[in-house]
């Protein structure tokens, strides 16, 4: 799919190429959009926005599309930024806050506020972090505590949302998340955990908001539980870490419909399910050979009818099942040829207007207007209008063969210019570790490496998650051994094709991606000339010791002994393959940052490697108190990435010695 899109995309660059003088400035990656997340309400005939308001916070705004004139400024605040929010019917919206990026405020929880689309009736709803008081009542304070959170809509056009309940840190873990419907306007709650089996994680509802299936993570077991009258029947029992290829339900519609996903020749698929027998049918609605099924449904209310279905592959897409949403996007392609065109919409079949996110490996997203009555598509936004598409790197996706012949899929990012040339290499490792970690979009730490002239190679190693069981089940207890070999196997590959220059390559990246930085510093120096880790894991004993992380305990002691690796068996694999106990083994220049309020991987993994080090191995060090897991001010992000850029100019980049001949 992507090299559809890469022809049509060149086409539109080559007439409008410009030479560029200068990289963009860091704070342009790395700063808060000007525009973000922009909603139709239900019957398309208003649209929502978050717009940087005064002092650069985010308020919500709303467009009467046919009435348009400047968006009118409907909630906001003057201490906290606007994080998220949804409509709930034509008339009503509710938003929840969080930090603002200039680090001035900080924000607890979320909590939930709602308001009508003209600024009228706001009501808090879920407290947060200060003492609010101007929109909620103060003859029946309904507002629950912090540890509620926003769930979801409806779709009956009422003023009811759904909230959840998060277990306190102190409460067991047998306790479920509990599901509530929240009336936006009274404050009045009504709950839906009745009965409810004990560690509940997930919940699925059906088209009219009724709950038909919750799964539950206890004791290493994955469960799914049916409704059935008023209480809840065992569906499915299995490994609760690990073997992802089980029936998992995906979509309760109406008239019985229901989508689940299970295998399909080594990847999972979406099938159509018997709603009476609980029997899938034989062959799956849509599945993609090389690609576990990763999407959502798009699903009409008013005409009662399942649309699409939105997937990823090597790009996103959607696969529409209606034969005039089909149309319609056909329409959109041909108009904005070179890019992703997501479709949003309520109701869809009878909504006057379609949003469309268009976007791409080099653009950052575009809002349009699509008017079905006449087929025109009207501009509305760029979210980054400062980025230039042609100054941006261009990104591919490859699948290489290891050394003991797997094959892994490797995203690309080469600099803007032309043909690729030799160049420095930064090899960018992904988080989680079991996840996948890479997207076809314009993302900012490769594009920001790419903008400085560095080839980045970000590999879906094994243990990744989304392309198959096979690449999954690879990389179980493989930390520091086969995941990092993947490591090395790709910068060779990209030095096998004339991209890398192998006397000038760098190893960086965040949690997982930081462990494997600094396993690269101690067991690769002969392969890097750096490494850059930030929050990243420095002892796999750790991430079990420290009782204040948030990792829970379930995690620790079914899926750390599954995945990663067991301290009562592995203990002489965990000495080898951590940072902290072989710090003295690190022989290249090191970067170093964390922050001082992670509660994932706490302060102390980077504190106590860097005491384990002697004075003499070179390191650059450096803590953000205010920081999580991952930075989030963007002054961070500028001090952070500006380190970044000396750092690698001084090792591999315009600063270091130039490779020997014919090396």
């Amino acid at each position: 799919m992507i090299q559809s899109l890469r022809a049509a995309f060149v086409a539109m660059l080559l007439c409008a190429v410009t030479v560029q003088a200068a990289p963009p400035p860091t704070a342009a990656f790395f700063k808060p959009p000007d525009i973000s997340a922009p909603k139709l309400s239900p019957n398309g005939r208003y649209l929502a926005v978050l717009v940087a308001g005064k002092n650069e916070r985010m308020w919500l705004a709303v467009i009467d599309l046919q009435n348009p004139g400047a968006p009118k400024a409907v909630a906001g605040f003057f201490d906290a930024d606007i994080s998220s929010y949804h409509w709930v019917n034509d008339e009503r919206l509710v938003y929840d806050a969080s930090n603002t990026r200039d680090g001035s405020s900080r924000v607890r929880a979320p909590g939930l506020w709602a308001v009508d689309r003209d600024g009228s009736k706001q009501r808090q709803l879920i407290h947060a972090t200060w003492d609010s008081d101007s929109t909620s009542t103060r003859i029946t304070d309904r507002r629950l505590e912090l540890n509620w959170q926003f769930a979801g809509t409806l779709d009956s056009g009422g003023d009811e949302v759904f909230v959840v309940r998060l277990p306190w840190d102190n409460e067991a873990e047998t306790q479920s998340l509990q599901f509530s419907r929240l009336d936006t306007r009274t404050g009045l709650r009504r709950s839906l955990s009745y009965q409810l089996p004990d560690g509940v994680r997930q919940w699925h509802l059906d088209a009219l908001g009724e709950p038909r299936a919750v799964e539950s993570v206890l004791q290493g077991r994955h469960k799914t539980y049916l409704r059935e009258g008023d209480g809840w029947r065992l569906w499915q029992d299995q490994p609760a870490y690990g073997d992802d290829r089980s029936l998992k339900p995906k979509w309760f519609g109406p008239d019985g419909q229901v989508l689940v996903l299970d295998g399909y020749q080594g990847y999972s698929a979406i099938y159509k399910l018997d709603p009476t027998t609980l029997k899938r049918e034989d062959k799956p609605l849509l599945n993609f050979k090389g690609y576990d099924f990763r999407g959502s449904i798009e699903y009409d209310p008013q005409a009662r009818r399942l649309l699409g279905i939105h997937y990823e592959t090597d790009a996103p897409g959607t696969v529409w099942l209606d034969a005039t949403m089909k149309a319609h996007q056909a329409a959109i392609d041909a108009k904005l040829p070179g890019s992703v065109n997501r479709i949003s919409c309520g109701r869809c079949l009878s909504s006057q207007a379609l949003l469309v996110t268009a976007y791409s490996d080099q653009r950052p997203p575009v809002y349009w207007l699509y008017k079905p009555a006449d087929k025109q598509l009207q501009p509305l936004a760029a979210q980054r209008p400062d980025i230039k598409p042609a100054d941006m790197g261009q990104r591919d996706y490859h699948r290489i063969k290891t050394r003991d012949g797997l094959e892994i899929p490797v995203l690309v990012t080469q600099p803007a210019g032309g043909n690729p040339v030799k160049r420095p290499t930064v090899v960018l490792v992904h988080g989680g570790p079991y996840l996948r970690g890479t997207h076809w979009t314009w993302e900012p730490e490769a594009q920001f490496l790419a903008s400085r002239g560095y080839l980045v190679l970000e590999p879906e190693f094994r243990g990744s998650a989304g392309y198959g069981w096979q690449l999954f089940r690879a990389g179980w207890k493989q930390w520091g051994l086969g995941m990092q070999d993947d490591l090395a196997d790709t910068l060779a590959w990209a030095v096998k094709q004339g991209w890398a220059d192998p006397q000038r390559a760098c190893i960086a990246g965040a949690s997982y991606g930081g462990y494997a930085a600094l396993m690269g510093a101690i067991q690769q120096a002969d392969l890097f000339k750096c490494a850059v880790d930030w929050v990243g894991v420095t002892d796999i004993g750790l991430m079990s010791s420290i009782h204040w992380s948030d990792i829970s305990e379930e995690w620790k002691r079914y899926g750390m002994s599954q995945l990663v690796a067991d301290p009562a068996t592995d203990a002489a694999q965990i000495r080898s393959t951590s940072p902290l106990q072989r710090a003295r083994d690190i022989g290249i220049p090191l970067l170093m940052a964390y922050g001082g309020s992670d509660r994932r991987v706490p302060i102390k993994h980077g504190t106590d490697l860097k005491a384990a080090m002697s004075p003499d191995q070179p390191l650059e060090w450096v803590d953000y108190p205010d920081e999580g897991h991952g930075w989030f001010n963007l002054k961070t992000n500028e001090d952070f990435w500006g380190r970044v850029e000396r750092f690698l100019a001084r090792h591999i980049g315009a600063d270091a010695k130039p490779s020997a001949p014919g090396s």
